[in-house]
């Protein structure tokens, strides 16, 4: 029953996160994302993920829409938009 409420407790941070909340800290953009804090910190210093430094250099915070636009960035195309897009090039000649 406890795990049951911590879950819907989740569910709605996350919404609200998600939704309202322009700048997120490090435990709510790895809420947000679905990842360990661990993970996030190493996307940080591996600079994967933008993200900002507060003045003292200890705290990491995350503007939403970078991240959301971060998360789009490495689109997969279907495979009826790579046939589409390989057929365009062989009437072209290969060329762009």
């Amino acid at each position: 029953m406890a795990d049951d409420l911590r879950q819907v407790a989740d569910l709605i941070t996350a919404n609200i996160i998600g939704t309202q909340k322009e700048v997120l800290t490090t435990d709510e953009a790895a809420r947000y994302l679905g990842v360990s804090k661990a993970t996030l910190y190493k996307m940080t210093m591996e600079r994967q993920i933008p993200h900002y430094k507060s003045p003292t250099g200890r705290l990491c915070y995350f503007n939403r829409k970078e991240v959301e636009g971060w998360m789009q960035s490495c689109r997969v195309s279907t495979d009826d938009e790579l046939e589409q897009k390989a057929q365009s090039m062989a009437r072209k000649g290969g060329r762009r």
